[in-house]
């Protein structure tokens, strides 16, 4: 079955878009994300995206291609370690339709198929059920509990730590 969305690497043509669909989910993102709300900021999320230690993915929905949400992958490292921290949040009225849980898969797909990474690693505030029922939709592990972990709209926030292997990965 095709998928219903498609990834993308992030670029400047996303910006207009992507910041009118985070600017009216601002109800769904606070106060889990800070995401771009003006093409300045925009353009500094994506010149942080450079292919090297950071890649941002756009999600779209295939039928009609309106933006699902944003993936990012950070802090790539690799020699022995083979890891990068995930981040993901969906836009208001294309959330709750499993579009984010598909989304997400095709990026740790390629993380680990194109990518060659070992390991990715998701830090989930407890509170935000969405995100936790995601990965464990994907099969994630919680790995632990990290206290203060994450500044956050000025504010030091408790985050779980969840991982999945490329070994262990059933994308």
């Amino acid at each position: 079955m095709q998928p219903r969305v498609i990834i993308n690497h992030v670029r400047s043509a996303d910006g207009p878009e992507l910041v009118s669909a985070n600017l009216a989910s601002l109800a769904l993102h606070e106060p889990w994300v800070s995401p771009c709300r003006d093409l300045a900021s925009f353009q500094g999320y994506l010149s942080r995206c450079d292919g090297d230690r950071s890649v941002g993915f756009i999600a779209r929905e295939r039928a009609s291609n309106r933006i699902v949400g944003v993936i990012n992958l950070s802090e790539i490292v690799r020699g022995f370690f083979q890891n990068a921290y995930m981040g993901y949040y969906a836009v208001a009225g294309m959330n709750g339709r499993g579009l984010m849980s598909e989304a997400v898969g095709l990026v740790v797909t390629h993380a680990f198929n194109e990518l060659g990474l070992h390991r990715l690693e998701a830090n989930i505030q407890p509170g935000n059920e969405p995100s936790r029922a995601l990965v464990k939709r994907l099969a994630f592990r919680q790995e632990g509990y990290s206290p203060r972990y994450l500044k956050i709209n000025g504010e030091w926030r408790d985050h779980e730590r969840w991982a999945v292997l490329s070994e262990d990965w059933r994308g």
